[in-house]
């Protein structure tokens, strides 16, 4: 799976959960984690819980690895690392206080 297709899948499940104010960060030759950082928004715990899932499972069925799933039980900021692409999920308040998209500010944001 190439990783604009992994970064495709992961967006359409996010987007299938109804997550809110989805960002795609390109971290391409900025850091070594990932290529792609995917942020986005749920409105509850459930939610999160939800949306995180939905990544999961659409990386399984793809046959893809999940390398490490983070934060799922407290469902307040829940990290999945699917390979070259990393899903972080918030939930609305930690959101904004941790605001991902200005600690990398310096990544470009992509259209998806």
């Amino acid at each position: 799976m190439t990783k604009q297709t992994l970064l495709q899948m992961a967006y359409n499940a996010v987007e299938d959960k109804k997550a809110e104010d989805i960002v795609v960060l390109n971290m391409e030759g900025i850091s070594l984690l990932a290529d792609y950082f995917l942020i986005c928004t749920g409105n509850s715990d459930r939610q999160v819980q939800a949306i995180a899932r939905a990544v999961i499972e659409q990386s399984h069925e793809a046959g893809n690895e999940v390398k490490s799933v983070e934060g799922f039980d407290s469902a307040r900021w829940i990290l999945v690392d699917i390979g070259d692409v990393v899903v972080h999920v918030f939930h609305k308040d930690e959101r904004d206080y941790y605001n991902l998209e200005r600690l990398w500010r310096e990544a470009p944001t992509m259209e998806i």
